[in-house]
């Protein structure tokens, strides 16, 4: 080892040569981690209160979405290294400060833990390493570190060299937009919990955050760093490779921009593309399911359908006594599953198309039901899989890939089969039906809503509607009774609740509309003036009486 880096495990003083303000390297931090600073950041994380503020946030990403090899490249005193060795993670501990990694080795020591640990330049991070992880996690807003773009750049392409094919980065931020625009105020509730120790700006410009950090001894540290906009951090995570990026406030997908101390952006690796797609035959239709894979898991839909949409539950809600689009949607689980004639704990349910599975974990937790989830979109199944954990509702909610055209369960394996709004986006939705019949238990009951077309809508003139989420016809109430009584199905009851279509597409339109300049951050802005156009065409066709909503009900004899 050097003599540079025997002085990170002896220096006490911080050095900065010349005028503070004017330090701005890249590799500053390592005379600024001197041991007495190192020896103090415990007080200033306070390993409990952290714990209980953060919960298992990290730890239900990790999990839902089957990660198991971990690289932490910001281990500092060994946090987030130490929870994810007790939940049964296999991690690499790296940080580029010899004085957080003793101190990180002795922590995990403390608690039974021989943590394995690895100094490193992030900028040359892959000759330190070996082999490849599922996840690299970069936390406690160590990015903020790197001063030069070019060395920002190059760091997000070491990460993207050391993931897997499928691999996934997180890496977090202080919400530097709100200092910089609005002034310093910090909650200091998630990530410095140690409520004797402050951490405030003591200079900010677009180039530098310069913070102190005072101890109740009286003593003083301070830390130059780049403050780093959310938006240019998502763009060069893109730019690096990254796609279907995630940006959390303070560990919550939904957050008013000024609000967070910090965001949290989870990335997934591109999957290579080492072939050319052949161009599609015009003549030939569109593989309506692979279209609408491809839809539903690209970033611009997975953020507006959460963020704008609906939340949890992405279909129309009933609004004879609200405006609000998330009430008005659980509004219509509600009634649906006041229309089954049993549920219960015994009552096994399967819904084809779950989406993020908010209709899933409220039949789970109001009945105590397990719920089978089927659904085309993997980007929609890892939030739900996220969210069953948060909710502790994992042990009886489960989530399968799948298209409900070819259901990968048994025969007679379920009393119920539940489908809010996914229908349309078959293009054999007899076959949808006939899965249905095949799955169910005799005595089973069917219960759908899905946007239709009126029984008696002229030709041709729903192509706009069409086009909004690329599909090629629609159902129609008449279109459902006669396809489900050919399966063999016997009709319950058809509830026509069309003007509900109606106002929930102008509420989301009005919605996005109003939210439009703090969604474009997250949707691009090209999708967004699609999807304006796309819901006034539906609302158009809705108020000419070409369009028709209700909930549907059958029963397997």
């Amino acid at each position: 080892m050097t003599a540079s880096y025997n002085a990170d495990l002896t220096a006490d003083n911080q050095r900065y040569d010349g005028d503070p303000l004017e330090v701005r390297d890249t590799g500053q931090y390592r005379a600024e981690y001197v041991k007495s600073f190192v020896e103090k950041w415990d007080e200033l994380i306070d390993w409990d209160a952290r714990a209980t503020s953060e919960g298992d946030f990290f730890i239900d990403v990790l999990r839902s979405r089957g990660k198991h090899k971990i690289l932490d490249v910001a281990c500092g005193t060994g946090f987030h290294s130490v929870r994810l060795v007790e939940a049964g993670f296999d991690v690499t501990s790296v940080d580029g400060s010899a004085a957080m990694l003793s101190q990180a080795f002795e922590n995990g020591k403390r608690r039974g833990l021989i943590l394995k640990t690895v100094q490193s330049d992030w900028r040359w991070l892959n000759k330190d390493i070996q082999g490849k992880y599922d996840a690299i996690i970069c936390l406690g807003n160590s990015f903020t570190h790197l001063h030069d773009e070019s060395d920002r750049r190059r760091v997000l392409a070491e990460f993207y060299a050391a993931l897997k094919h499928d691999g996934i980065l997180i890496l977090d931020q202080r919400n530097y937009d709100a200092i910089l625009d609005d002034g310093f105020s910090s909650k200091h509730k998630y990530y410095y919990c140690g409520d004797q120790v402050t951490a405030e700006p003591e200079h900010m410009d677009e180039g530098l955050a310069r913070f102190r950090y005072t101890f109740p001894d009286g003593s003083e540290y301070h830390l130059n760093m780049f403050p780093l906009r959310k938006k240019y951090t998502r763009r060069l995570i893109e730019e690096a490779g990254f796609q279907r990026i995630h940006s959390y406030g303070d560990f919550q997908e939904t957050y008013q921009e000024s609000d967070p101390d910090f965001y949290v952006h989870i990335a997934e690796k591109a999957m290579p593309r080492s072939r050319k797609v052949k161009a599609p035959d015009p003549d030939q239709p569109k593989n309506v399911r692979a279209v609408t894979e491809e839809y539903y898991d690209s970033s611009d839909a997975d953020q507006f359908y959460y963020n704008i949409w609906g939340g949890e539950d992405i279909h129309i809600g009933l609004y004879d006594s609200t405006k609000d689009i998330k009430e008005a949607s659980r509004l219509t689980v509600e009634m649906m599953t006041d229309m089954l004639s049993k549920i219960g704990r015994d009552t096994h349910v399967i819904d084809f198309g779950a989406g993020y599975g908010g209709a899933a974990r409220y039949l789970a937790k109001k009945h105590g039901c397990p719920v089978n989830c089927l659904n085309v979109s993997e980007t929609q199944n890892n939030t739900n899989r996220y969210l069953n954990r948060r909710q502790g509702l994992a042990d009886l909610v489960s989530v399968l890939h799948g298209v409900f055209e070819d259901v990968p369960e048994p025969d007679s394996a379920f009393q119920v089969v539940w489908s809010q709004d996914s229908f349309l986006h078959s293009d054999d939705r007899e076959q949808v039906l006939r899965e249905a019949f095949r799955v169910l238990k005799k005595g089973g009951e069917l219960i759908f809503t899905d946007p239709m077309q009126a029984d008696d809508c002229p030709e041709g003139v729903l192509q706009p509607v069409y086009d909004r989420i690329h599909l090629q016809s629609l159902g129609s109430f008449k279109f459902y009774k006669e396809a489900a009584e050919r399966v063999g199905f016997e009709t319950v009851e058809l509830k026509d609740l069309t003007p509900n279509l109606r106002e929930h597409y102008f509420r989301v339109g009005e919605e996005l509309k109003a939210n439009y300049d703090q969604i474009v951050g997250r949707v691009s802005k090209a999708y967004l003036d699609k999807m304006i156009v796309g819901l006034d065409n539906w609302v158009k066709a809705a108020d000419s009486g070409y369009m028709a909503w209700g909930i549907l009900h059958f029963r397997k004899p």
